[in-house]
């Protein structure tokens, strides 16, 4: 009997550590799979030993403070004090904005929006002539100057028919935008030849109808880049004084209008001829103007009704420069005298060179890729 019982002991005894091998295997099972929400005393040691900066809550802040000041430290009782006013003291909060606003933004009324103006379009018209041997040196000369004036501007070149490409090719490399136009025509005298050209231009800038403000530029001429913002303040007419310079003459012509701030009341002329009797008697003729001395509005030519010009059925329009010239002169006081502050500034010289006079095979131009390939 007794070994039968002693063998129901370790059954029992065997059945026991069974029981809680399990009981502690499935607790420690289901362990894994509860939340960790709230951090152990170990986990917090190893955060502090991590971070090596103690947390502490604001209530230790506090009673940390309150236990310095009961302290009776006269020595440093200053000291005491700042920390106390430093804990104290309110720090100012950005306060956020209404959700009202947030989520109703005012609608932006774009009429009170200050854009900045707009400028006008520059249409600078240059002719050229076959008989100037300076031409290609003048023409790149007067592109390098266009090329520092602010956009928009259109740079209309006239030229007569022939087989050379120079002029192409140097408004090609120009960067500039421009309009190369080409007419047929044999002409002896160079100036009508050139007026010729002008009126190219003037039936070009009717026919599309380009909105701007037109200048007529010479090859000859040279300017302060000054002169070009004050060009595109012109409303309708535009007058300024200009210098002639002359090769071969060591004096400079002033030609122009006499301005009394930007209101023109007289004119600077180069010829004044003798008047006789007869002449006096007629109808006083309108005072010449150089070509590159004035400036108009573009909307002259091709707006008839708003400056009563005549259509071209009546014949006038086939010298659009002659009314241009008629229609700047007829009424000094549409004229308007730039710079408006002094009139008298001359910022556009125009140097005369005879037509003819050197031989074309003399004046030679090299790019300058040549010359730096040369070096």
């Amino acid at each position: 009997m007794g070994s039968v019982e002693r063998s129901k002991k370790k059954v029992q005894l065997w059945k026991k550590a069974m029981v809680h091998f399990s009981l502690c295997f499935v607790m420690g099972f289901f362990s894994g799979f509860a939340p960790t929400g709230k951090d152990s005393v170990f986990s917090s040691r190893v955060v502090s030993t991590e971070n090596k900066q103690p947390q502490i809550s604001p209530e230790s802040v506090h009673t940390m403070n309150q236990s310095q000041s009961a302290r009776a430290v006269p020595l440093h009782s200053s000291n005491v004090v700042n920390r106390s006013l430093r804990a104290e003291t309110p720090v100012p909060v950005a306060v956020p904005a209404k959700s009202e606003e947030l989520a109703s933004p005012k609608p932006v009324d774009f009429h009170e929006l200050k854009f900045p103006p707009a400028r006008r379009l520059l249409i600078i018209v240059t002719p050229t002539s076959t008989r100037d041997r300076f031409q290609g040196v003048l023409l790149r000369r007067l592109a390098n100057t266009i090329r520092l004036v602010p956009q928009p501007l259109l740079w209309m070149v006239v030229e007569g028919q022939s087989n050379s490409n120079e002029v192409t090719e140097i408004l090609r490399k120009t960067g500039i935008m421009y309009r190369h136009l080409v007419f047929k025509g044999n002409f002896t005298d160079p100036e009508a030849e050139l007026n010729h050209q002008r009126n190219v231009a003037l039936k070009h800038i009717e026919h599309h109808k380009l909105s701007g403000i037109v200048h007529f530029a010479g090859l000859s001429n040279v300017y302060d880049l000054d002169f070009f913002k004050e060009l595109r303040q012109i409303e309708v007419f535009g007058t300024w004084p200009m210098a002639l310079l002359s090769a071969n003459k060591r004096k400079v012509v002033i030609e122009g209008p006499v301005c009394d701030s930007s209101q023109v009341i007289g004119w600077h002329l180069r010829k004044i001829n003798n008047q006789t009797d007869s002449e006096t008697d007629a109808e006083p003729k309108p005072p010449p103007i150089h070509i590159s001395s004035f400036a108009f509005n573009s909307s002259i030519l091709w707006d008839p009704e708003r400056w009563g010009r005549p259509t071209s059925g009546q014949g006038t329009s086939q010298n659009s420069l002659k009314f241009v010239k008629q229609v700047v002169l007829e009424d000094e006081t549409k004229l308007k005298g730039i710079p408006p502050e002094e009139c008298s500034k001359i910022m556009l010289w125009h140097l005369h060179f005879p037509i003819g006079v050197v031989q074309k095979n003399l004046v030679k131009t090299t790019p300058l890729l040549d010359v730096n390939t040369q070096r």
